[in-house]
């Protein structure tokens, strides 16, 4: 039987020196471990090469989802995605991979301890890119070995991610960066996570002697539009605790995130020919427009704040002169800052509506997450089990609380507690999006550890 203590003295190595999380640099003497199977320079090639071949193939396929629509998933182009991933889960030995009628790809790499209970745990990321830029069309760019300049983006060359205006990226040269090619987003966000996932289960098979309970692999749909986890999702994963694959920098841990609401405001005017108009015409996109300029986009809109600020975001209006519609997503990290925003907006509509009696006006609003830490600050084990990966793995776990959400906070709301490690992704949902190869790898070392500590620590 493998214990915690023979595992860990197998495992784990000093801190290697170098630039950790938060720009927090940590020396400790180096102590390699021969037997530690994370170290030689040729696996680590192997890995990158698998990760590269792996992540671009993923990125080039559409799978854009879509707030407006009713179906599940909401687009049918995520699908495509999904169907390759059961087959790729097949061909790595996964044998009951599949994809549910709700578009959901579930699999299982089987545990090897078979003397006591081991929990199951899951890794999740999701297929679906944000609506929020262009996705169909993506042409990865891999800048191999980069060499630390401004890189132009051919098919918008105006488009140019420069080093001097992204402080992660200065500290990458040498490395193998993936970019788009300057019309479209890239996927990292968060098809890096899936990339991740699948070098895990590469990194299980060829390594046996991790003590390991089951494993449930989760690939969903629909995150981006919060619609990723379903009640039959959380019947049918099986696993005792989880961690998503979907975020930025390296050594970034996220045990907690924004709450949300999403409102949806509907303003009714009075459409007339315009020969006519005069003193009758009461136009909604003037009055769309008017509640947007009432509200203070000056400290209380994404662009204008931070840390632990929250925000009001207009995310899309819609419609024409006789009825328009605003789309609004409304985040805090507390619910009382989440209730005085709705409140706020009520107030706006309330206010607006006064300076033209003949317009009709509603402004609903509908929860959409809730902040993991509510639930994770009762079962903090995933949490620490995932800290101490980090630190063996060369990082000073920089715990975040993060400006967004993740299909872990809806996980975690659900019963299954979900906190999320980083995937290498930068300035996601836009043309500027980029990921470091080597900054994914770690990710997938980091993942091993954690399947490890949980099998040795039953």
């Amino acid at each position: 039987m493998v214990t915690m203590k023979t595992y860990l003295a197998t495992f784990c190595k000093r801190l290697t020196p170098g630039r950790a999380a938060g720009g927090v640099r940590f020396d400790g003497p180096l102590s390699p471990n021969p037997t530690d199977t994370h170290q030689g320079e040729p696996m680590s090639d192997i890995r990158i090469k698998k990760l590269e071949e792996r992540f671009v193939r993923y990125c080039t396929v559409d799978t854009q989802s879509d707030a407006s629509s009713t179906a599940t998933p909401s687009t049918a182009c995520q699908l495509e995605l999904s169907r390759m991933m059961v087959e790729e889960l097949q061909a790595v030995g996964i044998d009951d991979a599949y994809l549910t009628d709700y578009g959901v790809v579930f699999g299982t790499v089987k545990g090897n301890i078979t003397d006591r209970m081991v929990p199951t745990i899951a890794f999740v990321a999701h297929v679906d890119t944000a609506p929020s830029f262009h996705a169909e069309g993506v042409k990865p760019i891999v800048h191999h070995a980069w060499n630390g300049r401004a890189m132009v983006l051919p098919d918008d060359p105006a488009v140019v991610i420069d080093p001097d205006e992204n402080p992660h990226l200065r500290d990458k040269k040498g490395e193998d960066i993936v970019t788009a090619s300057g019309t479209t987003l890239l996927g990292a966000d968060d098809k890096a996570g899936i990339a991740i996932i699948m070098g895990l289960i590469d990194h299980l098979n060829a390594h046996p002697e991790i003590p390991r309970g089951d494993i449930r692999i989760c690939f969903t749909p629909d995150e981006e539009i919060g619609k990723g986890v379903s009640d039959a999702l959380m019947a049918d994963i099986h696993a005792d605790f989880a961690y998503t694959l979907d975020g930025e920098n390296p050594g970034d841990l996220v045990a907690e995130t924004f709450s949300a609401d999403k409102a949806e405001i509907t303003i009714k005017g009075v459409s007339i020919h315009t020969c006519c108009a005069k003193d009758r015409l009461v136009n909604a996109l003037y009055l769309a427009s008017k509640i947007i300029e009432v509200l203070p986009k000056h400290r209380l809109s994404p662009e204008s704040t931070e840390g632990r600020q929250g925000f009001i975001f207009v995310e899309g209006i819609s419609g024409n002169a006789a009825e328009a519609t605003l789309r609004l997503n409304l985040r805090d990290f507390e619910l009382d800052g989440l209730k005085a925003q709705a409140t706020l907006l009520q107030e706006t509509c309330a206010l607006v509506a006064k300076t033209e009696p003949r317009a009709r006006i509603t402004c609903t609003v509908r929860p959409e997450y809730r902040n993991m830490r509510y639930w994770l600050e009762d079962d903090m084990r995933p949490v620490e089990m995932a800290k101490k990966a980090y630190i063996d793995e060369g990082f000073i776990p920089h715990m975040l609380a993060f400006r967004g959400g993740t299909d872990g906070s809806i996980m975690t709301e659900k019963g299954i507690p979900t906190p999320n490690i980083f995937c290498g992704m930068q300035n996601p949902h836009g043309p500027m999006e980029w990921v470091s190869l080597q900054d994914m790898e770690k990710a997938l070392l980091i993942c091993a550890r954690v399947v490890g500590y949980w099998g040795a620590a039953a």
